[in-house]
This record gives structure tokens, sequence and C-alpha cells, in this order.
């Protein structure tokens, strides 16, 4: 799952990011209201994690700009007010749930689940948990993908460049994107992770079966699109 952190505290945010990421989301960070707002508006994620005191434009300020735009894009708010009031501002200005700081990070994955999971069962916001191309399914949540009916053994790095892969599916994505959306990190011409990870992926997604949907485009990067017909 991609997944928005809004939060000024950069210590927290660095710390939630890697814990999230860590769990096979990916995560972008924001430590303003108005990039955070940018983003969220923007972008496409399963889910945002929004504190209520930032700069630029507070959180209630970027809650009330999601929903005027992105009405079923799960929202946690994460503050340090504990006032009732200031929780049910919140709740009424459409967040879905609510945590206080400080809190426990298992918590913390425990309410992130839960809105992840209502999109599947039908009980809350829209989230998409399932992709396909072709013969490919993804299942989001359990963290699965399957080729003709086929279980491919995925380890976290190559399920989260699939799944990026496959939400920008027909799109060329550059070995910078891909090196700055999967494993948060600036490109470096010398390495090869890229290159490596796309290998392994591909020897997975591809090799046991006779049609391919993992191209790469010399000089510009890789797409993954189904060029059967």
């Amino acid at each position: 799952m991609r997944l928005l952190v809004i939060e000024d505290e950069v210590k927290l945010a660095q710390y939630l990011h890697k814990g999230l990421s860590e769990n096979g989301h990916v995560v972008d960070l924001a430590h303003d209201g108005i990039e955070g707002r940018r983003l969220a508006l923007g972008g496409e994620y399963d889910l945002v994690l929004l504190d209520i005191m930032l700069p630029g434009v507070d959180g209630f300020g970027v809650l009330r700009a999601i929903r005027a735009e992105k009405r079923n894009l799960p929202v946690l708010m994460l503050t340090a007010r504990d006032a009732v009031a200031d929780r049910v501002q919140g709740l009424e200005q459409g967040a879905d749930d609510y945590l206080v700081k400080p809190f426990a990070f298992s918590e913390l994955l425990a309410r992130v689940g839960a809105l992840l999971r209502r999109g599947q069962n039908g009980s809350g916001a829209a989230t998409v948990t399932q992709l396909s191309l072709a013969d490919l399914d993804v299942d989001l949540i359990a963290r699965r993908a399957t080729r003709a009916g086929e279980r491919l053994d995925l380890t976290a790095k190559e399920f989260n460049l699939l799944t990026l892969l496959l939400r920008r599916r027909g799109q060329i994505l550059s070995r910078t994107t891909l090196a700055e959306q999967v494993w948060d990190m600036n490109f470096d011409s010398d390495t090869n992770v890229v290159e490596v990870a796309v290998r392994r992926l591909r020897a997975k997604l591809d090799d046991p079966f006779p049609a391919k949907l993992l191209h790469t485009v010399r000089g510009m990067g890789y797409v993954l699109e189904d060029r059967g017909a």
C-alpha cells in the first residue's frame, strides 16, 4: 500500500517511515501542511496519516481539502492533543480514526490495517485492494501475487516494485523513479540495485510464462503492460 505521512516532527516522521516501510508499505513524507496538502491531492494514496499541529496549514485545513476532492481517501489523525473537543472536530470534519501521541507502533499498525481493510469488506472508504493485468492478480492486503493462478514467491521489495509498476501500468518508469519510490533513495548511477531487483522480479513474473509483462525500454526505464494483442 502507498501511504502519506504528514508530520512536522522530523524524528517521528522518520520513525514512522522506517516502521511502515519495513511492514511492506511505500511511504511518502511531508513536514508541513502546504506540502502535505499538495501531495495528498496530487498523488495516489491508500491512506494518509495526518498530524494536526502543522506549519503552513494545520491538519484540519489539510483534512478539509482532502474531503473536498477525495471523499473516500482514509485519513488517520495523529496528534498530541487529547482533548475531546479536538477529537470530535477531527472526526466531524471527516477523519476516519484518531490516535493520540505518544502511541505504541503496534497500535498504529493495527489502526492502519483496519482502515485499509475497510475498502476490502465494503464497510468504509473505497480503498483499492486488488490490482490485475492479464493473468496477473495482486492482493494488496494479503500482499500476495499470482499469475495464471500460481503463487509468485516475492520478497517485500519485489512485491513493492511490482505494485508500483502495476499501479502505473503502461507508463515507462525510470530507474530514478523506481529507486526513489521503492527504496527511498537518490539514484546513484554506480548502483545497480534497480537492475538486479528488476531481473529477479522478471525471473519470477515472466520467465515461467509464455506471455511477458515486464519490458525494458532502452535508455528510458521499465514498463509493465500486456503486449499480447
